[in-house]
């Protein structure tokens, strides 16, 4: 497999571009320098000779695999010519049959001939295959609820669950199991960064960002004649034209046909109309101009224009005659004159605002966008990086690759004035333009419009033209019009060499003055412009550009005419392609002519008349001319060889005496004509070495000897670096090839040897050291100069002697290198020898070579390129040196170029001579000695990585060494050194050849080769192993060190670098090459890998004992599923949910884990490493464990100390934390805000270990490691981490192989604790071991994982119960606890297999504690914990699957024919129906979720299910706790935990008998009543003591203690001051006891603060507001007919609930929800059944008379509530409301279950009461309440003087309706005829004595509150008061008299709740 990669490539790497980032490498701020810990010094140990060693290993010929993998393949490397890729379809290359001189042979030669590169043979490395990916998704499922047996089938049963008796079997099953569709690449799936050696792009014509413009329509009001149109760019703000012309017409054929006499042809490349310009530095200010012109005629421009101006088109009938003359007219003109042209009309846009608009409008998140935006960056890699604000603006503005195609529409042009049409004109009329936005009144316009589109350009369009007119790839199929590409002047300097032949000159004739002129004509002038290649009219080269529908290439251009004008502007542009070989005859000849626009009668011929000549040559003393020259006009016939001369010479007749009249400017676009002085005058003297010259030599002005040619060549060299930047950037291939050239050949001058090798490398040193120090070059990542590293990866050559030698050679040099093909090596060797041979005679004259001269030449030319080079570099001083090592990279890169195209047949020992060896010594150790940048540290490894392949591998070791040494000796005064040397390293391991290096196929003792042993071979053959040789292979050793090399180098670095803080270099060093290893075809054998895998060994070791340093935060930041909320502030805050219920709920088997390792590393202060870098050293591990001998690793756990063993087992937790599977949903979100929320997750509540590290100081440490940590993307959405907006496609990929990394790490994780486990019978702490693995196995479990690992997982499990399940449940308690809530856990979840495995688990769980030491009640009781805490927290529970997991255990029972004949099935079957009961409640609690109350209900009823089950009913009243305190229900949530304190207390009283402690829930009665319900838990079969019941943490003092200090906390927030008092009165005693005065004291401030709120808030309390709602309608199912009383925050108005409720039902309901506005009873058969109803009513509380004498404060009339009132007006007659006299009222009181406040914030209605108020009873308590507030008013403190108006005013008020006389006048005018009704008459007339006497109190008072303005008001009071008091009078003195004689009384035992009234039975009766 070939692979083109070139030198610099490194191997196989390269190849792997797409999905492998081999060499992690960080640009230099990214480097971790290191703190002053004192960094580790250490000596690199000697290595072996490695030749030797292959060599004598290879005879030995030991094992197969050894001859197989020993050294490198022979056909490493190959030499080839590539061709260059060309955009055109041939070359640019000059016409054919001219002599070319040499420079310019050089030139083409060097733009045309193929690539020379070495390529290296590279193995076919595996793109790791994903087709294997599994996919694990899951589906959802809706809810009911049901029996379980009716309702549900099982799932499948997991086959063969009981079947295997023996052990042996059983792992062996499970193992291929596990082995099976296994990935064998681990690193596919976790691949490195993709930073690998870069290779430069490949050197390319310049482009800047290109845009097509398509000319649609060019059209005027009216269409009498062919118009032409040019377009150019214009940059306003540099003043500079930056395109040249592109023209173009859109004339009718019947146009055309008007100027067919003087188009010879129409070339199929004039029919152009669109162009594609390219604009390499946008600005805002770039303007599109267009130039129309027509053919000459008659008149002034305005005189033309104006028919255009004032006709239209579209009144053709008024001008049809006059535009038909014009027609006329027009063709007559056209006949006659159509070979001139005169300026008519311009019209201009400001292109990049119509760009930047169309990108504003674009929706940036098309794809091209976003590629396009890349490409035109890249593209501008190559650029200057102006650092001027210039270039920056416009970047932002728009993106010139990415716009939406536009439609320009001009509607206006702009009449050209004859005398402001130059350049300088133009722009004035543009800054205008940008100034005032619109056209100056000034400008004359025309009507008329141009239509053109406007798109970006990716790909080249279909049949495109070059400037040159060559055409572009792709052709077009059919003769489709061309496009052409106009060539860019761009507005300032680009820095890309020339890569194509392009030879053009531009001319611009400016103005001309003939105003002194005195003799007639002369005034409409036009120039004949011509290229003449001699002075005979028939030298006249056709080298002119054509334009639009004509030639090609034309002869003569003449320039368009100003009507009557003598001193003309012009704005023509004449482009010509420049001859390749000039000559002094070649010339440019200008004729002017007048033109004579009307014909004279008289006159038959030309309408031309001669008016002069001038002349230009275009060379000048060998040089092009170009810039700004003034020519005179010569008026006589021009002399013979005029052209040798310039203008000012011959002797002729010229205008005004020879003064300059004609100004014209000449630009050339040349990549031959350097147009620079110092590059011209070294290539011109460099030619004149290769002979074919006559001395003296002529250079510019001066004539060179050829004695002085050897001094002007050194002092041109030395000057080449002087020249300016531009120059010398296009030309750097060919000075630099030239300067190469220089530095190998001795040369001979005048018969001297010349050497100018060092002048040579000096001017070299000098252009590298100039190019990198310029700002306006780009570099690459690693700082080298781009445009070097592109010269020498792609167009440097080995310089070929004969090519200074042989003159006149017609075949291009590198046909000598053509015939390097790999067959014949050994030609190549002689050709290269030969091609080292000069001749020493006279250059000039080429002879046959005589032996003796053969020999001289052997001996001159010994030297070799590399070797000359290399000496240069050790023998150059002063600023060469300094620079030469400063800029070392491009020397060694050039070194090693050479190499490769070197004889490589030549054993590695003798390929290079000892001189050589030394010098590169030499250069290796000074580089190292004086290391000042990391770039030049990058690139010695690289060279040293090199020179592996190609020489004797033994030295170059020892300068790895000398390398290591020098550097270890610095570090101590420089630690940065570290990090440089651990990068040298990286680079060097990266070789493709690394494991050879490394001889890892001689690595020592490996065990027997069985890749899957049983125990019993592993038992039989572990006898043969030594103990401590075992444990040797996982340490670092001596004889590792020297016989692997490379990889006891960087494994050294690695475990140094882990008590430094360079470990990050370190570890992504290691991860890269294993993941080399991992997908090198090479290694896909297992006795391979296992070899390899040996080979890292020491790597376990190292990363064992490095543990502590390991990123934790993966595992315990994750959110597991179960994990539940804790606060992190003050540990001794018990937080209102527990951690857990202490075993059921653990989520993190391990956080002990963390803590302790800690505790144990707090001594040391130590950098863990950053979750990336913990990932990297985590991958290799599992590498390592995956690829090595099973036997090997199985011997090494059975030797382990159980110390190590335990570290080893806490390795594999956070590998599986680390490499946990995220889920895919997370993943098909915007990547970005999932990556966001993973950071969070990741940097938030770093749990114990973070705390910790912030109390302890160490967050300025863990604050730069964030920085650090997301540096690079996170891991997870590694390979196409930087683009943000993912297609769908991208992230299931992402998710997918994500999925598979996970998986795959978890299962080498469990094939390594399969080994553990296997290996147990073997060891001696068995119980310990068999504990860890199943805390390892527990917490792969709380991970997130993948289908495929769980089911090999449970298999384990399984495995464990079976194998050792006694052990389990007897010493592993706790942790069984832990384990049957994982797996039910996975008992609910949604995807098929897991539940199956997850069931057959819990099973044989049960199963087996039922048949071990009768343990099946401890799992019952986990189980229902276990439950009951998934119910209560977990978001990801799904009931309906878990309920089909029950049914599949329930199967299993009733299937398993073993146990049929013992309880379990019954007991199973028992257990399994109390989990469904929980499960109903639990759905609705899912369905409720919006409705607080029912969702408290459904809680408080899951809570009363637990009544045996202490620990859970503690749990659910502190759930519910948590929710009303999230809804700021203060109260009910502090009665939550006081009903938890009083269960605590019952428990606690039956466990310990202090008097301190409350008696039971008794105690708590004064808090409230209600607490009583906690006592009926104790009397419950369950004793405490027994089995773990009442084992958390809350049922102790303490325990008990924090509920009530939370309890009261809570009391205070809701301003329950007075219940705090009764709180503390509990845990006062308790505090005494333990004589705790701390904490009485901060308990007494509480109590003072409390009664401080009580005093200062008084009356002003608000306490809850209640609502009586009733449901009615089968739609509300349970509720329905029920009625509650809500408790409501205070001040809730019956609006606000009312509309909350509605809110909430319609939602479930929509429009079947009806209110019921009014209080009315509900009658059941009025309503509609198919709605649902609910009424709500504001209730008042009610207390009977005797009540009120102990609720005297306001706290204790809103404090235990059960009883409330609510009153509802009618009449007999059915209204709600009637006169005085038919007024009913009826009483409504509700009595509630329990007492407010409660648990939860509404009550059952248990009781309602009812009676009815007659209307004289109604009179008398309205006359009461009135009597009672004005009594009230008037008695107050600070009377209220409005309160007590407004009092008044309803009492005494003439006019109120109703008012207290109309009810007088109602009901005592007369005395009733009913006895009955006496009393209440009387009752009433006392009412009223007391109401007017406490009328008359508060009309007093009012006098002494009232205002001077008030006492009219007073006065009237006053009268109102004596009016109403005499009307009264008569009715309040009649008595009845009957009343006062003694009656029996009528209901003796009356109620006391009805004492106000009779009963509505007596009443109806009567």
């Amino acid at each position: 497999q070939l692979c083109q990669v070139g030198w610099m490539s490194f191997g196989w790497r390269t190849i792997l571009n797409s999905h492998r980032k081999l060499l992690s490498m960080k640009t230099p701020a990214a480097l971790q320098f290191l703190t002053q810990t004192g960094p580790q010094s250490y000596d690199a140990v000697e290595p072996l000779d490695l030749e030797e060693f292959l060599m004598s290993q290879l005879r030995s010929g030991d094992s197969a695999l050894m001859q197989e993998l020993g050294d490198f393949p022979d056909d490493d490397l190959e030499v080839e010519l590539v061709e260059k890729e060309c955009r055109t379809v041939r070359h640019s290359v000059p016409e054919e049959g001219v002599e070319l001189d040499s420079h310019v042979r050089d030139c083409v030669q060097s733009y045309t001939q193929p690539w020379l590169m070495s390529l290296l043979i590279l193995l076919q490395v595996k793109s790791p295959s994903l087709a294997v990916l599994s996919d694990d998704s899951s589906r959802t499922l809706t809810s009911s609820d049901f029996d379980l047996r009716s309702g549900l089938t099982p799932d499948p049963r997991v086959e063969g669950l009981l079947h295997f008796s023996n052990h042996d079997d059983l792992d062996r099953f499970n193992q291929e199991a596990r082995q099976g569709n296994r990935h064998p690449e681990l690193f596919a799936l976790y691949p490195p960064a993709d930073e690998i050696r870069p290779i430069p792009d490949c050197p390319k014509e310049h482009m800047g960002d290109r845009i097509i413009i398509r000319c649609q329509a060019i059209k005027f009001e009216i269409d009498i004649e062919p118009l032409f149109a040019t377009l150019a760019l214009y940059d306003l703000r540099e003043k500079k034209k930056i395109s040249e012309n592109f023209y173009c017409d859109l004339n009718s054929d019947q146009f055309k046909g008007f100027l067919k006499p003087h188009t010879p042809q129409t070339d199929h490349s004039t029919l152009s109309r669109a162009a594609i310009f390219s604009i390499t530095y946008p600005s805002p200010d770039i303007y599109l101009v267009i130039k129309i012109e027509k053919v000459l005629q008659q008149g002034e421009i305005s005189d033309c224009a104006e028919p255009y101006m004032v006709m239209k088109e579209t009144d053709s009938a008024k001008n049809k005659e006059k535009l038909e003359k014009l027609r006329n007219q027009s063709e007559m003109f056209c006949q006659r004159l159509g070979r001139y042209r005169m300026p008519f009309a311009w019209a201009t846009v400001n292109i990049m605002n119509v760009i930047s608009t169309a990108t504003l409008d674009r929706d940036t998140t098309d794809s091209d966008s976003i590629n396009g935006k890349s490409s035109s960056l890249e593209k501008r890699g190559q650029l200057p990086r102006r650092n001027s604000e210039r270039f920056g603006t416009m970047e932002d503005q728009c993106n010139m690759s990415a716009f939406k195609p536009a439609t320009i529409t001009i509607s206006t042009f702009c009449k050209q004035e004859g005398d402001r049409l130059s350049d300088e004109d133009l722009f004035k009329f543009l800054a205008d333009i940008k100034k005032f936005s619109s056209l100056q009144r000034r400008i004359k316009t025309i009507p008329g419009t141009i239509k053109l589109d406007v798109t970006p350009v990716h790909d080249n369009p279909v049949a495109c033209l070059s400037t040159e007119l060559i055409p572009v790839k792709p052709l077009a199929e059919k003769n489709v019009r061309p496009v052409k590409e106009v060539l860019e002047f761009p507005s300032s300097e680009v820095y890309v060499p020339h890569s194509t032949y392009r030879n053009l000159l531009y001319v611009y004739p400016q103005r001309l003055n003939f105003v002194n002129r005195l003799t007639s004509g002369g005034r409409n002038i036009t120039i004949k412009i011509q290229f003449m290649s001699g002075e005979d009219p028939s030298c006249v080269m056709p080298v002119i550009f054509g334009k639009s529908n004509g030639p090609e290439f034309v002869q003569e251009v003449y320039t368009p005419v100003t009507y009557h004008n003598k001193s003309p502007d012009f704005y023509e542009e004449v482009k010509m392609a420049l001859p390749a070989r000039l000559t002094e005859r070649h010339h440019l000849l200008f004729t002017f002519y007048h033109i004579s626009c009307q014909q004279k009668q008289n006159q038959t011929g030309a309408s031309e008349t001669l008016i002069g000549y001038s002349w230009l040559p275009i060379l000048s003393t060998d040089r092009l001319q170009t810039g700004q020259y003034c020519l005179p006009i010569a008026l006589d016939r021009l002399p013979v060889n005029y052209s040798l001369h310039s203008p000012e010479v011959p002797p002729v007749k010229w205008m005004e005496s020879h003064k300059g009249v004609f100004n014209l400017e000449i630009q050339a676009v040349s990549s031959v004509h350097t147009q620079d002085n110092h590059l011209e005058r070294f290539f011109t003297l460099c030619h004149a070495l290769e002979g074919g010259v006559t001395f003296p030599l002529r250079v510019r002005e001066e004539k060179i000897p050829e004695n002085k040619l050897e001094h002007e060549l050194k002092l041109s060299i030395i000057s080449l670096s002087s020249s300016r930047l531009e120059p010398l950037v296009l030309y750097l291939h060919l000075v630099l090839d030239k300067l190469f050239t220089l530095i190998m050949q001795p040369m001979v001058i005048a018969g001297q040897t010349a050497n100018l090798a060092q002048i040579a490398f000096e001017s070299v040193v000098s252009i590298v050291n100039s190019l990198h120090n310029s700002q306006e070059l780009a570099r690459d990542q690693q700082g080298r100069n781009g445009l070097l590293a592109t010269y020498l990866y792609w167009v440097f050559r080995l310089p070929d002697s004969n090519e200074l030698l042989s003159t006149g050679r017609k075949e291009p040099p590198y046909t000598l290198s053509c015939t390097m093909g790999r067959a014949s090596a050994t030609t190549v060797g002689t050709m290269l020898l030969q091609s080292r041979i000069r001749s020493s005679s006279n250059p000039d004259i080429p002879a046959p070579h005589s032996p003796e001269d053969t020999e001289v030449n052997n001996i001159l030319s010994a030297k070799q390129f590399h070797e000359e080079l290399a000496l240069q570099i050790v023998v150059s001083t002063g600023v060469c040196r300094e620079n030469a090592y400063k800029y070392a990279w491009f020397f060694f890169e050039l070194l090693v170029s050479v190499f490769n195209k070197l004889n490589q047949d030549v054993p590695r020992r003798s390929r290079f001579s000892d001189r050589f060896k030394d010098d590169v010594t030499t250069i290796v150790s000074v580089v190292t000695a004086e290391m000042g940048t990391i770039l030049v540290n990058i690139s010695l490894a690289f060279f040293l990585y090199d020179l592996l392949s190609l020489m004797d591998r033994g030295f170059v070791f020892i300068l790895v060494k000398n390398y290591c040494n020098q550097m270890s000796a610095k570090t101590v005064s420089m630690p940065t050194l570290i990090s440089m040397r651990l990068e040298f390293l990286r680079i060097l391991c990266s070789h493709e050849h690394y494991l050879n290096l490394s001889l890892y196929f001689s690595s020592p003792a490996s065990a027997p080769v069985s890749p899957c042993p049983s125990i019993s071979s592993q038992s039989s053959s572990s006898c043969s192993f030594q103990e401590q040789r075992i444990l040797g292979l996982f340490e670092l050793s001596q004889e590792f060190k020297q016989q692997h090399y490379l990889a006891g180098l960087l494994l050294t670095e690695l475990s140094a670098a882990l008590d430094m803080e360079s470990e990050g270099k370190a570890i992504n060093a290691t991860y890269s090459l294993l993941c080399a290893h991992d997908l090198d075809q090479r290694c896909t054998r297992p006795e391979v890998r296992a070899k390899v895998a040996t080979l890292y060994l020491p790597l376990v070791g190292i990363i064992i004992d490095s543990i502590n340093y390991l990123d934790f935060t993966v595992s315990e930041a994750r959110g597991g599923k179960s994990k539940t909320g804790g606060s992190d502030e003050d540990p001794d805050n018990i937080p209102p949910i527990n951690q857990s219920i202490a075993m059921a709920i653990a989520g993190n088997p391990f956080n002990t884990l963390a803590r302790n390792a800690l505790a144990s590393m707090s001594a040391k202060a130590v950098a863990t490493l950053s979750a990336e870098t913990s990932r990297n050293l985590l991958v290799c591990f599992l590498w390592v464990m995956k690829n090595a001998e099973r036997s090997l690793i199985q011997r090494w756990t059975v030797d382990m100390p159980s110390a190590q063993l335990n570290r080893l087992l806490e390795l594999l937790t956070i590998c599986v934390s680390c490499f946990e599977y995220r889920v895919r949903v997370s993943a098909l979100q915007k990547s970005q805000q999932a990556k966001m929320q993973l950071e969070d997750s990741l940097l938030r509540g770093i749990g114990a270990r973070g705390e910790m590290m912030r109390r302890a100081g160490g967050s300025d440490r863990a604050g730069q490691r964030v920085n650090l940590r997301w540096r690079k993307d996170l891991t997870q959405w590694r390979q196409t981490n930087d683009k943000h907006d993912k297609t769908k496609a991208e992230l299931d990929q992402e998710a997918l192989i994500s999925g598979n990394l996970a998986t795959e790490s978890n299962l080498i994780v469990l094939d390594l604790l399969e080994t553990i486990v296997q290996a147990v019978p073997l060891a001696d702490c068995k119980d310990s071991v068999v504990g860890g693995v199943l805390r390892v196995l527990l917490h792969c479990l709380t991970c997130n994982q993948s289908t495929t690992f769980l089911s090999h997982c449970f298999s384990t499990l399984r495995a464990l119960v079976v194998k050792f399940g006694d052990l389990l449940f007897e010493e592993e308690a706790e942790q069984c606890a832990d384990l049957c809530q994982k797996v039910l856990q996975h008992c609910s979840s949604p995807v098929d297999g897991n539940r199956s495995q997850a069931c057959a688990t819990l099973y044989l769980i049960m199963r087996y504690s039922f048949s071990s030491a009768n343990n099946f009640s401890r799992v019952k009781m986990q189980v229902t914990m276990s439950l009951a805490s998934l119910v209560g927290k977990s978001e990801d529970f799904h009931e309906e699957y878990l309920r089909r997991s029950l049914r599949t255990i329930l199967a299993y029972a009733e299937e398993d024919t073993e146990m049929q004949n013992t309880p379990l099935p019954s007991q199973v079957d028992e257990l399994l129906r109390n989990l469904n009961s929980i499960l109903s409640d639990t759905v609705k609690m899912r369905e409720f979720q919006e409705d607080p109350e029912m969702l408290m209900d459904l809680m408080y009823r899951i809570a009363k299910g637990y009544q045996t089950s202490p620990d859970l009913r503690l749990t659910w009243l502190q759930n519910m706790a948590e929710k009303h305190k999230n809804r700021k229900c203060f109260t009910e949530s502090a009665m939550c935990l006081v009903h938890a304190a009083a269960l605590v207390a019952e428990y606690l009283s039956m466990l310990e008998d202090h008097k301190y402690l409350p008696v039971g829930s008794v105690t708590f009665q004064n808090i409230s009543p209600n607490v009583l319900e906690e006592s009926a838990v104790s009397d419950d079969i369950l004793s405490p003591d027994e089995d773990g019941v009442c084992s958390g943490q809350y049922f102790t003092t303490s325990g008990l203690v924090g509920l009530l200090k939370q309890a009261a906390e809570l009391f205070s927030n809701g301003g329950l001051y007075e219940t705090v008092n009764e709180v503390y009165k509990i845990i006062m005693p308790v505090l005494e006891a333990h004589r705790d005065f701390r904490e009485l004291v901060s308990t007494h401030e509480k109590l003072q603060r409390a009664f401080d709120n009580i005093i200062q808030k008084g009356h002003k309390r608000m306490f809850g507001t209640y609502f009586r709602v009733g449901f009615y309608g089968a739609k509300f199912g349970d509720l329905d007919e029920q009625e509650f009383v809500y408790k409501e925050p205070a001040i809730t108005h019956l609006p606000e609930i009312s509309h909350r409720l509605e809110n909430f039902y319609s939602q479930c309901f929509g429009d079947a929800l009806e209110m019921i506005k009014d209080s009315k009873d509900i009658d059941r058969s009025k309503l509609d059944a198919n709605k649902a109803y609910i009424q709500i009513t504001y209730v008042e509380p009610f207390f009977d008379d005797y009540e009120m004498k102990d609720r005297l404060t306001n706290f204790e009339k809103n404090f235990n509530l059960r009883r409330f009132m609510y009153t509802t007006p009618f009449t007999k007659a059915g209204r709600p409301r009637g006169e005085l006299n038919e007024q009913y009222k009826r009483k409504t009181i509700l009595t509630t279950m329990h007492t407010f406040p409660y648990i939860k914030t509404r009550i059952n209605v248990i009781q309602k009461e009812e009676f009815d108020l007659t209307p004289i009873e109604v009179a008398i308590e309205d006359m009461q309440k009135k009597t009672r507030e004005l009594a009230v008013a008037t008695h107050r403190e600070q009377p209220d003087a409005k309160m007590l108006q407004m009092l008044l005013q309803g009492s005494v008020g003439a006019t109120v309706n109703q008012g207290p006389l109309e009810v007088a006048q109602v009901f005592l005018n007369e005395i009733p005829a009913d006895p009955k009704l006496f009393r209440h008459h009387n009752k009433l007339r006392l009412c009223f004595k007391e109401f007017i006497m406490r009328c008359g109190e508060a009309v007093e008072k009012n006098k002494h509150l009232i205002t001077l303005d008030q006492k009219e008001y007073q006065q009237e009071l006053k009268k109102n008061y004596n009016r109403l008091r005499e009307n009264l009078r008569p009715m309040l003195e009649r008595k009845i008299p009957e009343l006062y004689k003694p009656i029996k009384p009528r209901l003796e035992n009356r109620d006391s709740v009805k004492r106000l009234s009779f009963r509505r039975a007596l009443e109806e009766n009567s």
